[in-house]
């Protein structure tokens, strides 16, 4: 049984979300969580509130970018 891409992921590709950043990944990367799921958020910092969009999602993790 396989899973598809995503399936398991509490976010959807193209939606909105407000999130605020909680830590760094190790390429500078903001990281977002919605209820545990890692978002990877290039160009924020840790302490940054910003609304982002979802671009892509993996089976254990997202990158969104933000939007104004």
């Amino acid at each position: 049984m396989f899973e598809s891409k995503g399936s398991n992921a509490p976010v959807v590709e193209g939606q909105t979300y407000d999130v605020k950043i909680e830590d760094t990944a190790k390429k500078g990367d903001g990281i977002a969580r919605i209820e545990g799921f890692v978002i990877f958020v290039p160009g924020t910092k840790v302490g940054d509130s910003v609304k982002i969009q979802v671009e892509t999602v993996k089976r254990n993790f997202a990158v969104a970018k933000v939007v104004s």
